[in-house]
C-alpha cells in the first residue's frame, strides 16, 4: 500500500515540479551553496504536492526536514513520498485533532533551529515550553499566524520571524487571485451547484475576501460583504458590493464564506436566525471562524452527505449545510487542490529565500514578526515577470 502511495505522489509531483520554474532555479542554486547545512527545519504546514516541492528544495540546500501537515489537509500519498525520500514526516489525513496536536509536539520535540510555520503553531508550543534559545528564526505563512505573533506571542519571541503573508507580492498573487480562484473552484466542485444568480455573503474584505468576492461576481454571483473595519467596508462599497452586518444579511444570503482570520465569526446568535438551507464555508487558516461546536450543540440532528458535505438540522424546522467541517474549503474539501501551482511557485520561492536569509544572516534581522525583506520581494517579482513572459 505504501509503495502505491509513493508511486501515485511521484506521478503528481512530476507535473507539479514542471509548473514551478522559480523554485527549480532556487533549488539549483541551493545545491551549490548549501545554505541549510547543519540546520534542522521544522515545518507545520499543509502537506500537498506544492509543499513537497518546497521541502525538496530546502533539503537540496542541506536541511534536515522534520514536518507535519495541518489538521484535515494532509495528503497521504505526499506524506508517504516524502518519508521515502528520507524526511521525517508525521500525520495523516484521517488524524483527529488530538493526533494532529501530538504530531506538532513531535516536530517541536525534535528541536528544529529553523521554523517553517503556518498559524504560529510551532512558535506557540516552543513559547509554552520555554524552549526558544536554540531557534535561529523562521517564517510564518498566514494572516492568522501574523495576528498571533503580533499579539499573544509578541512578548516571548527572541528571534526573527519573516511573515510571508505580510508583503505586497503575496497579498496580490496568493491571497487575492490564488485563494479567490481556489476557494470558488473548490466550492463549486464540492457542492456541484451554480454560482450564477446565487446570493453570497463574504465575511472579511482583506485580500482573501477581496479575491473570493471578485471571482464569485465574475461568475455571476450576487455578493455582499461583512466587514468591521470602516475603511475596508468603504472600499467594498466603492467596489460595488452590498455592505451590511452579518445579522442584516442572515436571511438574505444563500452561502456564507468566512475569510477573516478571527474566531467565531459565525456563532450561535447567527445560527439562530440564518436562512433555512444556507451553506456555511470557511477559507481561513483555522477552523474557528465557524463555531462548529456551537452549531452542533444547537442542532437537532445531522446527516453526513459525503466527506465534505453535512446537513445540520436546527430548531424551527430549518437546516444549514456545513462544508469541509468548517476547515479550509480549498484544502480540506473533497479532492483538495489548494491554491494554483503558479501562485505557490512564487509564494514558496519567497519562503525559500526568506529561510535562506534566516539561515545565513539572521543577525541582520530584527527579532519578532516582520515583513519579507524588500530585496527578496524585488528579486521574486523580477523572476516571476520573466517566468510569465509578461512582455509578450
Amino acid at each position: 500500500m505504501t509503495n502505491n502511495l509513493v508511486e501515485a505522489a511521484a506521478a503528481r509531483l512530476l507535473w507539479v515540479r514542471s509548473r514551478m520554474p522559480l523554485l527549480a532555479e532556487v533549488r539549483e542554486r541551493f545545491e551549490q551553496t548549501q545554505p541549510f547545512a547543519g540546520h534542522r527545519i521544522g515545518m507545520a504546514m499543509h502537506l500537498e504536492p506544492k509543499t513537497a516541492v518546497l521541502l525538496e528544495t530546502l533539503r537540496a540546500g542541506g536541511a534536515e526536514i522534520v514536518a507535519t501537515g495541518n489538521h484535515g489537509s494532509t495528503q497521504d500519498d505526499v506524506a508517504a513520498y516524502l518519508r521515502a525520500q528520507g524526511m521525517t514526516i508525521f500525520g495523516a489525513r484521517s488524524d483527529s485533532e488530538h493526533e494532529y496536536d501530538a504530531h506538532v509536539w513531535s516536530v517541536v520535540e525534535s528541536k528544529p533551529d529553523i521554523l517553517l510555520d503556518n498559524g504560529a503553531g510551532l512558535v506557540a508550543r516552543l513559547v509554552e515550553l520555554g524552549q526558544t534559545d536554540h531557534v535561529v528564526g523562521g517564517t510564518e505563512e498566514t494572516t492568522s499566524g501574523r495576528y498571533r505573533l503580533r499579539d499573544e506571542l509578541a512578548a516571548h519571541i527572541r528571534f526573527p520571524i519573516i511573515v510571508i503573508d505580510e508583503n505586497p507580492l503575496t497579498v496580490i498573487n496568493e491571497n487575492k487571485h490564488a485563494a479567490g480562484q481556489s476557494v470558488v473552484e473548490s466550492f463549486m466542485r464540492v457542492t456541484n451547484v451554480m454560482v450564477s444568480g446565487r446570493r453570497f455573503v463574504v465575511a472579511g474584505y482583506g485580500w482573501c475576501g477581496r479575491g473570493v468576492a471578485q471571482y464569485l461576481r465574475a461568475l455571476g454571483g450576487k455578493v455582499a460583504i461583512v466587514e468591521v473595519d470602516e475603511i475596508k467596508a468603504l472600499e467594498a462599497a466603492l467596489d460595488g458590493y452590498r455592505v451590511a452586518t452579518m445579522f442584516d444579511l442572515a436571511g438574505w444570503g444563500e452561502v456564507f464564506i468566512t475569510a477573516t482570520g478571527h474566531p467565531q465569526v459565525l456563532a450561535t446568535d447567527f445560527f439562530e436566525i440564518v436562512a433555512d438551507g444556507a451553506m456555511l464555508v470557511n477559507c481561513g487558516h483555522f477552523d474557528w471562524e465557524i463555531d462548529v461546536m456551537a452549531l452542533r450543540d444547537l442542532a437537532t440532528s445531522s446527516t453526513i452527505i459525503d466527506g465534505a458535505i453535512e446537513r445540520i438540522d436546527l430548531p424551527g424546522n430549518r437546516h444549514v449545510t456545513l462544508l469541509a467541517d468548517g476547515r479550509m474549503i480549498n484544502l480540506a474539501g473533497r479532492e483538495p487542490r489548494g491554491n494554483s501551482i503558479d501562485s505557490m511557485d512564487l509564494g514558496f520561492m519567497l519562503q525559500a529565500l526568506s529561510l535562506e536569509r534566516i539561515a545565513t544572516a539572521a543577525s541582520t534581522l530584527e527579532t519578532g514578526a516582520q515583513p519579507v525583506p524588500d530585496s527578496i520581494n524585488r528579486e521574486a517579482a523580477r523572476r516571476m515577470l520573466a517566468a510569465m513572459k509578461a512582455d509578450r
